[in-house]
């Protein structure tokens, strides 16, 4: 009996450093059996330390990542990818290894100003989001249940 492939999906944002590290590691790590889950930028630069201490808050260490350009998946063929930030969807070219490419915006919260507080629960709220509405995606796509 043959087991079943792992979709393999890409998130990619403009930087690679925050929202799309957390899509990542969310994924690895609720739908490891299901996703081959990768993520990059169309400028790599480095992952941004406030999204891994409030990835570390649900348990998800994301501090070994790194932050990758999406020319080191040239070539590669992908189930899903899913940009995040409007610069990406517009950057990014339509047609990645034959993938339709989906965009599901969300805000950026490396732009919030205010209090170590207020920082923080900004991440939260987007590292949550990203969460809920992958969630949703993933259930209408019939990949997790």
């Amino acid at each position: 009996m043959m087991g079943k492939t792992k979709k393999r999906v890409l998130f990619l944002c403009t930087a690679n450093s925050c929202r799309s590290q957390m899509a990542e590691g969310i994924t690895r790590h609720f739908w490891d059996d299901k996703f081959e889950a990768f993520s990059a930028g169309t400028q790599a630069s480095s992952i941004n330390p406030t999204a891994i201490d409030v990835m570390k808050e649900i348990g998800i260490d994301i501090s070994n990542h790194r932050s990758k350009n999406l020319s080191e998946f040239d070539g590669q063929k992908f189930d899903y990818v899913i940009t995040l930030c409007g610069d990406a969807n517009e950057t990014c070219p339509l047609y990645i290894g034959g993938t339709k490419k989906t965009h599901i915006g969300f805000d950026d919260p490396v732009k919030t100003q205010g209090t170590k507080e207020e920082i923080l629960r900004e991440f939260r709220r987007v590292r949550d989001e990203i969460k809920d509405t992958l969630t949703v995606f993933f259930r209408k796509e019939k990949i997790i249940s």
